[in-house]
């Protein structure tokens, strides 16, 4: 029986698109690459060294100095660009009511997670939040979904993760349990679906259908 839902922060928890993409914007133009917003909205989400690498064929050297020119923007400005999603205060209560223990397994630097949860009065909800330090790449999902899992003292089969892209469903997958994956966030079309998550939800009312549905199928 699921009893603690971990939860994805960009694109799940929180609307971080905008100023994820302006400071990746920012960031490939000081190394002399154009590319439109739009195109941009990968980036919200996954471990920046590696998308960076992934979409632009960077070296992990250039990658990585272009994480550190996206810092230059988004920590004094891009990450306040962004909203948690509409809903979500409402669904969390709904969610604690239900019994279930919250926590937060983000690739996110945990400093940046925990300054949004707090601005947002959502912090209270979560037991737990693991997210990477400012220094980059240096967790993948898998192992930040371990540590969450740790660190509540949980069981595997008792454990769900609640995640937007590919990442968060290979990551649950890798670390032993299931995954949900929302279709609200930003994962390309058909992207979940290819990636095997276990179940998906198209927004907050189905996924909350999904979750206090008597006889748990996930």
């Amino acid at each position: 029986m699921i009893r603690y839902l971990l939860f994805d922060f960009d694109g799940t928890l929180y609307d971080t698109v905008e100023g994820i993409a302006r400071s990746a914007q920012y960031a490939l133009e000081k190394l002399g690459v154009h590319a439109e917003l739009a195109d941009l909205r990968c980036f919200a989400g996954p471990p920046l060294v590696d998308k960076f690498m992934e979409e632009y064929g960077f070296s992990y050297e250039k990658a990585f100095e272009a994480r550190g020119l996206f810092q230059e923007r988004y920590r004094p400005v891009g990450v306040y660009e962004s909203r948690a999603f509409p809903g979500m205060t409402a669904f969390l209560t709904h969610m604690r009511a239900r019994g279930y223990t919250l926590a937060v397994a983000t690739s996110k630097p945990l400093l940046l997670a925990e300054e949004l949860l707090e601005r947002s009065g959502m912090r209270g909800f979560f037991e737990v939040v693991v997210g990477s330090t400012m220094g980059g790449n240096n967790n993948t999902k898998q192992e930040i979904v371990e540590r969450v899992i740790a660190a509540l003292g949980a069981e595997k089969d008792e454990c769900l993760l609640i995640g937007d892209t590919k990442y968060d469903v290979a990551g649950a997958h890798a670390a032993g349990i299931g995954c949900i994956g929302v279709r609200y966030g930003y994962a390309a079309p058909g992207e979940l679906e290819e990636a095997g998550a276990d179940a998906i939800a198209d927004d907050l009312d189905e996924l909350e259908n999904m979750l206090t549905y008597d006889e748990k199928t996930v």
